[in-house]
């Protein structure tokens, strides 16, 4: 979950949503008494981790983690401090995972993976945000809308059907979290949509077809939030999608500060860390024969590391398509639960241009239906657009944040554009084409660069600009309305990442969160432990928070079951 996203619980919802009981139950109780007893009690799987009293109390612990993003760096970090010897094994040549920068032609660095933290109440993202100086924005203001036949609405009606899109999308939360259990598979939220709409539009109002299409259309923007399109997303299961209370910062100033952060207890405490050293088998504490109770990881170079206990942190679409990596093969539960959850496709396209010009009211009122004195600032969204049929036959609707209007420390003239779906899939396919065909000579298999090829720029740039040549004071002849610069991801063809961004809920899923549970309990009888977003607490699934929270949990189970204490001022280590 990373474009703009949005918490609509209440104080008397939050006493009964199923989210918040989880996120009491995983982060305020022991996790001894949470995560072993009720979970194995739901999956009636046996618990052999040891107890305190059961080990060599002069054995110190050796935890491996494979991953070294943000969910393997807190682990780290967690069970150092409790004296545990760390080693973790990361198939890529840095540290970071999915959260990482590039830099910009301007010379401005920007997030390839995250780009926000979502709520700010009890979030330790946003805590680290804080204490490292993080620079971030909250766009509260009104988002600029574009029609189909591409003419801004006056701001009135955008705010006024922005409104009941964010009024729809409430109610379905809380729909959703009340009658989960009786509603059928096959809805999705955008059968929700259709079906509100008519409430909140009745046909008395004049023009009220039109009216409930931009509605429509507008719905079509939940997929950014999620990395698939509205009408897969689950009825059933969207409570899943709430997140924590407050406000929703992007982070302008990047992940970097909060990421440093994050690896300086790891580098400074010991771990030993490989990098370049990617998994290719892994055999669980039953296929030991020697007696010895470890788990064994064998990489693609053949290497055999030994572990006591093994944290695995890859992403969901990575243990999607290595199923047959584990020795035994996983539980048909946990098995199941990875199959089950959906796997996002958000990608992300910066376009820069020597001076934010949309920044500037334009005073010849031929872009912006009259919107004279109209700029844009933080998001603009254009619906389902008609006047692009030769780049976008399907009328992908388009979404940016700006990043002009950020912190004058850290803005630039800068359009983030946010694709899912089938766009995402047309628009990464493309650029690889173009750069795998300029370098005949590149690996086939590996992603390409974020700003691969000349080619790839002028397709990115023909291909958004319908969008950019609408926005305010947009000047065909003057040089500071033409792109100056690009980046763009493809997470799609990053087989580390799982080819893909995060988890999300689609249509068809039958006991998501069930699948949640399964997959947070990994299989501690075989020492293979899981973490990352898609193990998170319910309110934080899908994000940088969850990931984060979902190491510290694993690494506090591990070490409880080792007799070890709590990093904190909850427990004192033993």
């Amino acid at each position: 979950m990373d474009a703009y996203s949005m918490s609509v619980a209440s104080a008397s919802h939050k006493s009964t949503s199923r989210i918040y009981q989880d996120l009491k139950s995983s982060r305020l109780h022991t996790v001894s008494s949470f995560s072993f007893d009720k979970l194995s009690s739901r999956f009636n799987i046996r618990n052999s981790y040891s107890k305190s009293g059961t080990m060599d109390p002069t054995k110190k612990p050796h935890v491996g983690i494979v991953g070294a993003g943000m969910a393997g760096l807190r682990s780290a970090g967690y069970l150092l401090e409790l004296g545990f010897q760390v080693t973790i094994l990361e198939a890529r040549d840095r540290l970071g995972g999915r959260i990482y920068q590039e830099k910009l032609p301007n010379g401005h660095f920007v997030d390839m993976g995250a780009n926000w933290i979502h709520g700010t109440k009890e979030n330790s993202i946003f805590q680290l945000a804080k204490e490292t100086g993080t620079i971030t924005t909250n766009w509260d203001g009104d988002a600029a809308v574009f029609d189909e036949h591409g003419h801004m609405l006056p701001a009135k009606d955008g705010e006024r059907f922005s409104t009941i899109m964010w009024n729809i999308i409430a109610e379905a939360f809380q729909y959703s979290d009340k009658h989960s259990a009786e509603i059928d598979t096959s809805r999705s939220l955008l059968d929700f949509f259709k079906e509100k709409v008519v409430d909140q539009i009745p046909e008395t109002e004049e023009d009220y077809a039109r009216q409930r299409e931009i509605v429509l259309q507008m719905a079509e923007l939940w997929g950014a939030f999620v990395g698939s399109p509205v009408e897969k997303q689950s009825l059933k299961f969207f409570w899943l999608e709430e997140c924590l209370d407050g406000e929703n910062l992007f982070c302008s100033g990047t992940y970097r500060k909060i990421m440093e952060k994050i690896v300086a207890p790891v580098v400074d405490g010991g771990a030993d860390i490989k990098l370049q050293t990617r998994v290719a088998e892994i055999f669980g504490k039953s296929t030991n024969t020697t007696g010895s109770n470890t788990v064994k990881v064998k990489t693609t170079d053949n290497q055999v590391y030994e572990f006591d206990e093994l944290i695995l942190t890859t992403p969901l679409g990575w243990l999607k398509q290595n199923l047959q990596a584990f020795h035994p093969p996983l539980p048909p539960r946990l098995i199941s639960a990875i199959q089950s959850i959906g796997y996002g496709c958000l990608e992300k396209v910066y376009i820069s241009f020597p001076k934010a010009f949309w920044l500037e009211p334009d005073a010849s009122n031929v872009n912006n239906n009259n919107n004279v004195s109209r700029t844009v600032r933080g998001f603009c969204q254009w619906l389902s657009p008609s006047y692009a049929s030769f780049t976008n036959p399907s009328r992908w609707t388009n979404e940016i944040v700006e990043l002009g209007s950020s912190d004058p420390s850290v803005a630039h003239p800068t359009l983030l554009f946010y694709i899912y779906g089938a766009e995402s899939e047309y628009v990464t396919s493309k650029v690889r084409s173009l750069s795998s065909s300029s370098s005949p000579g590149a690996d086939k298999n590996s992603p390409p660069s974020p700003r691969s090829t000349e080619a790839a720029g002028q397709f990115l740039y023909a291909f958004f600009h319908p969008y950019y040549s609408l926005l305010p004071s947009y000047n065909p002849s003057d040089p500071d309305c033409q792109p100056s610069g690009y980046l763009a991801t493809d997470w799609l063809h990053d087989d580390l990442a799982g080819n893909g961004s995060y988890c999300n809920f689609q249509v068809g899923l039958k006991e998501g969160d069930n699948d949640i549970l399964a997959m947070r309990h990994g299989v501690p009888e075989e020492g293979i432990w899981m973490a990352g977003e898609h193990t998170a607490t319910f309110v934080a699934l899908g994000t940088v928070t969850g990931a984060y929270w979902s190491g510290e949990d694993v690494a506090r189970r591990v070490a409880e079951g080792y007799g070890r204490g709590v990093v904190g001022s909850r427990e004192a280590a033993v």
